[in-house]
């Protein structure tokens, strides 16, 4: 089985990124051959600081490898060293109808913040599908409001097929229920456009504050408080073990215990959970000769299958 998941470098990887979509790909690198890229084509659609794009393109590597990932089972690499990728998104907008890239969200939400329209924009899931069909991928690890992205992959994939012959698998969505959505400060989803997320590897006292700021509702202390929609306990459970969720979940219900307090537990957790994380990432900062040694093999060896099914999809149109 081959398993592909890409991030995009647009900024410092916070908690919706590691549960919504990090941990997720980790964790399946055991379950067969992992594709796991950089996705810096896609950051252009919001980052124009070229400076910025590169300091943000190492930066998750160092998150990735600092978070566990196995070099020797997962092929780690930047989307802009595979230029396959490219060509073929074009070969696949030959099939993809409008109406199909009309209809996605992702755009639409985009444009509703204020972002400047583009082509780039809007074809955007055009070039994730060739993300994701280079390699030929089985499974797509994604956060629930990504899911859309891989529905799109799939009727572009089948269409391809049906008008040129079978050259690519159709890829299915792995999403973990638990942590579809990740909640931001503000209870919105995180998100690093909201200004609202917390860094997993953010600095000590700045997150600290950050976790005093979520928002609740204003029931005092003494009152019983409903733990299913606090955006406190919301974060909290995504790092406790079943014993910690069921004594917080009744200090909530039994009364007695402020939102304070909550949110002071939830930040020993948190800052607990990542300690070790923070210590490789160090090491690793003081060798980045390491880091980009991983990504240029990694290029290489997915560059590899990229040609493979680049290949196929140009013999099958017959322009090879």
């Amino acid at each position: 089985m081959r398993i592909l998941s890409g991030i995009q470098p647009s900024g410092k990887l916070h908690l919706g990124n590691y549960f919504g979509m990090m941990k997720p790909a980790l964790e399946l690198q055991k379950e067969g051959t992992a594709f796991l890229f950089i996705a810096n084509y896609h950051a252009l659609t919001t980052v124009s600081d070229a400076e910025m794009l590169r300091k943000s393109t190492v930066d998750v590597a160092l998150d990735f490898l600092a978070c566990g990932l196995d070099t020797d089972r997962t092929i780690f690499f930047k989307q802009s060293d595979i230029p396959e990728v490219t060509e073929l998104t074009w070969l696949l907008s030959i099939v993809t109808p409008m109406g199909l890239l009309e209809r996605c969200h992702s755009y639409k939400d985009k444009i509703a913040k204020g972002v400047a329209p583009s082509h780039g924009l809007f074809a955007y899931p055009v070039l994730m599908a060739a993300d994701i069909l280079a390699y030929q991928s089985n499974l797509v690890p994604v956060g629930r409001d990504q899911k859309q992205h891989v529905e799109v992959t799939r009727d572009i994939a089948i269409k391809f097929n049906n008008e040129f012959g079978q050259v690519f698998t159709i890829p299915e969505p792995s999403i973990r229920e638990t942590v579809a959505v990740v909640p931001g400060v503000d209870g919105q989803k995180m998100s690093k456009s909201y200004n609202n997320h917390l860094e997993i590897f953010g600095d000590e006292k700045e997150t600290r504050a950050k976790i005093m700021r979520i928002v609740t509702d204003s029931k005092p202390l003494e009152s019983p408080k409903d733990p299913e929609k606090c955006n406190v306990f919301c974060l909290y459970r995504l790092f406790a073990s079943d014993s910690q969720r069921i004594d917080m979940e009744n200090r909530y219900r039994n009364g007695g215990f402020g939102y304070g307090d909550a949110k002071k537990a939830l930040f020993e957790i948190m800052w607990s959970y990542f300690e070790p994380f923070r210590k490789k990432r160090k090491e690793l900062v003081n060798n980045i000769d390491y880091v980009e040694e991983v990504l240029r093999s990694g290029g290489e060896k997915a560059g590899a299958e990229a040609v493979k099914t680049l290949n196929s999809a140009r013999r099958a149109m017959g322009i090879d």
